[in-house]
């Protein structure tokens, strides 16, 4: 007997990418995808800077010192790397690379500047969410209640944060973060329809070639 059941799509991974200005929700949005789609791999990223508290090694980044991160770049093992605040973050090529070809989207959250270079060195596989704050008093809220940084960092951090919203128009998409719960729906629901693309559907012209001959 003919086995006639179709055979599944092929489908190349997304990068979904996740920027904001500190404090507008990024982070916290990543992680509660994470938690709602187990397909989705994390994208960790390596660091010069001291982990915080509750970060771990390995999950949240991997903390390195400065001269493996400057060998990573003159190796071309990182697709973006930036410097942040006086630290200097980078996303490893090998792990993304292997995932999108083997089909698993990868969610990962950076800023600007790396969104950037990513766009430049895979830019068919990138998905960019812009994260927007529903006002200035509500992110320089958000900054102070997660007492993650001194006063003097939150100055600067909102200080720079006119010139991260200005990057808005390089993003695909635009949210603005009212609710984690709903700014989690609707990039659940922009992932969805990016997995639906056609040109990322790269078995489906056999796909409906087996349909139009009848298997």
């Amino acid at each position: 007997m003919t086995d006639r059941t179709p055979k599944p799509i092929e489908r190349r991974g997304i990068l979904l990418v996740l920027s904001s200005p500190s404090g507008a929700g990024k982070s916290t949005i990543t992680r509660a995808m994470l938690a709602r789609e187990p397909s989705l791999e994390f994208s960790v990223s390596v660091t010069t800077r001291a982990p915080r508290a509750g970060e771990t090694e390995g999950r949240d980044y991997r903390f390195i010192a400065r001269e493996l991160f400057d060998a990573m770049v003159r190796q071309n093992e990182l697709l973006e790397h930036a410097e942040v605040f006086g630290n200097f973050y980078g996303t490893p090529r090998a792990p993304v690379d292997a995932a999108l070809a083997s089909g698993r989207d990868v969610i990962a959250d950076l800023d600007w500047q790396g969104t950037q270079q990513l766009k430049q060195a895979m830019r068919a596989d990138v998905v960019a969410v812009f994260i927007l704050p529903p006002s200035r008093p509500d992110l320089e809220q958000r900054l102070k209640s997660r007492a993650q940084d001194s006063e003097a960092v939150v100055r600067g951090r909102m200080a720079k944060s006119a010139d991260e919203l200005s990057h808005w128009p390089e993003y695909d998409y635009v949210v603005v973060n009212e609710t984690i719960a709903d700014s989690v729906d609707l990039v659940a629901s922009i992932l969805a329809a990016e997995r639906a693309r056609r040109e990322r559907l790269k078995g489906l012209a056999d796909f409906v070639n087996r349909l139009r001959a009848g298997n």
